[in-house]
């Protein structure tokens, strides 16, 4: 068994490539073989989100605090609050982040296939939080 206590593990900024806005990534565990699983916690600032991208084992998101969006490719985009869970199948398309109003952070968990966990594509434009109600336009960061 192994405990690994709160504020031991060191958080790091989400890569630009990946995200665009200010992003902290804290990773939480990561399974040894012949386990494949890993999670870590998000933190998105307002505004912040995810590049598109896809998860060859799919993806489970717990949001934790805040309000943020996700999306699929050419799906709606949709609120989610503190308890949601959202699943993002294998191979699905997807960004997710924060409101343009409301920072949020979630869990997000996910398994290694041939040590890859994550696809990263092309950043998303503006234009999906043009859909989300009440939100004010946010520019590029």
């Amino acid at each position: 068994m192994e405990i690994k206590r709160g504020g031991s593990r060191s958080s790091s900024e989400g890569p630009r490539e990946w995200f665009t806005g200010k992003v902290r990534i804290e990773p939480l565990f990561q399974a040894t073989t012949p386990g494949r699983v890993q999670g870590s916690s998000v933190t998105f600032e307002p505004g912040a989100h995810s590049a598109w991208h896809t998860h060859p084992l799919g993806q489970t998101l717990i949001v934790m605090a805040g309000r943020g969006v996700v999306q699929s490719w050419e799906g709606p985009v949709e609120e989610i609050h503190v308890g949601d869970v959202v699943s993002c199948p294998p191979g699905e398309k997807h960004w997710h982040g924060a409101t343009p109003t409301s920072a949020m952070t979630h869990i997000a968990i996910q398994e290694a296939l041939d040590g890859k966990v994550v696809n990263w594509m092309e950043k998303v434009s503006d234009e999906p939080y043009r859909r989300v109600p009440g939100t004010r336009e946010v520019g590029p960061s």
